[in-house]
């Protein structure tokens, strides 16, 4: 039964990709249908049979070069958080963790108000995701330095470093921030909310290699997340180095999540809820969770986008704002749940 159960799960996440998929490419201010959208889709994988669907030359190229890069930012994005959050609350055994808890959040912010406050995003469209790759990948690698002892990373060491990095690169950011002018604060708290708007080729060229070369890496190792999901004891029963297998996932979580962050802006929730959610509906065995919320994270994000098109006319809501809408009540739930609050 439990086998039947995760299979029905896999069909309806890969049906919800597929539906979410086409209402991504659809949804927007300039008008197409969704049966047009998969029309198009079926011409571009050329089968005969729907290459006579109405598609003028303008709305080709509204599907090619604006709408498919951002739908495959947002599934590349999402799938990223969602399989780091799911490692990282498998290392905590907390169900309340999310990548941000390494200072990776911290750490892009603050490369990313480095970068506008230099100027060089409005130089460069890859300069402000290189700033805020490099201040991520600064923050764990602090966060993981402060934590080791003697070799060993214990695990609430590591959480209390990245709280003091989190609030060290904080108070960069604000020192940063007081310098700078009106137009380049807007355009950081813009940043900070996250987003998918104006997203090429460009960006999905930067983010497919690390996120999918780090997905990768996760569900190749989701055994020996499975071993150290049950402790750090227990693993070392099991003669399992947990030092350095726990060292590997952090900073495989960290650069994935990095590589996200960096081509979204900082997007809450993904790495939050759906590992949690999955657990619940496909048990805690890493090596089918992850595929799971590999698979709810890139479906979750799109839709949140998709939504947040479709909602408002000639206005979009960012999925910043979309993730953290939908996601406040379910992180309320989980709170309640964990702490035993009535």
């Amino acid at each position: 039964m439990r086998t039947y159960h995760r299979k029905l799960v896999t069909a309806v996440l890969l049906i919800a990709f597929c539906v979410v998929f086409g209402l991504s490419l659809s949804a927007g201010q300039y008008d197409l249908g969704f049966m047009q959208v998969v029309g198009w889709c079926f011409h571009q994988l050329g089968l005969s049979f729907l290459q006579d669907m109405d598609i003028s030359a303008q709305q080709e190229a509204v599907l090619m070069f604006i709408r498919a890069p951002r739908t495959v930012v947002g599934l590349m994005v999402g799938a990223g958080l969602a399989a780091s959050g799911t490692v990282l609350q498998g290392l905590f055994s907390n169900p309340l963790a999310d990548p941000g808890i390494i200072g990776v959040s911290s750490g892009a912010t603050m490369g990313a108000v480095l970068a506008i406050c230099i100027g060089i995003n409005s130089t460069s469209m890859i300069g402000l995701p290189i700033f805020a790759f490099t201040g991520a990948i600064i923050a764990v690698s602090l966060t993981i330095g402060l934590a080791t002892r003697n070799g060993r990373i214990p695990v609430l060491t590591l959480l209390l470093a990245g709280v003091v990095v989190g609030m060290l690169f904080s108070a960069v950011t604000a020192a940063v921030l007081t310098i700078m002018d009106d137009h380049k604060v807007q355009q950081y708290l813009f940043w900070t909310i996250g987003s998918l708007d104006y997203r090429r080729w460009e960006h999905v060229l930067m983010g497919i290699v690390p996120i999918s070369l780090g997905i990768m890496i996760m569900l190749f190792m989701a055994r020996h997340l499975n071993i150290l999901a049950l402790g750090e004891a227990e693993a070392k029963a099991v003669g399992m180095p947990v030092a350095k297998y726990r060292l590997i996932l952090l900073i495989v979580a960290a650069l994935t999540t990095a590589s996200s962050v960096c081509i979204s802006g900082s997007i809450g929730f993904v790495g939050l809820i759906i590992p949690h959610m999955m657990r619940m509906l496909v048990g805690p065995n890493h090596k089918h969770l992850l595929p799971a919320s590999i698979l709810a994270g890139a479906v979750f994000l799109v839709l949140c986008d998709s939504i947040g098109r479709i909602l408002l006319t000639n206005r979009e809501i960012n999925v910043g704002i979309m993730t953290a809408v939908l996601g406040t009540p379910y992180f309320l739930y989980l709170l309640r749940k964990n702490t035993g609050i009535k």
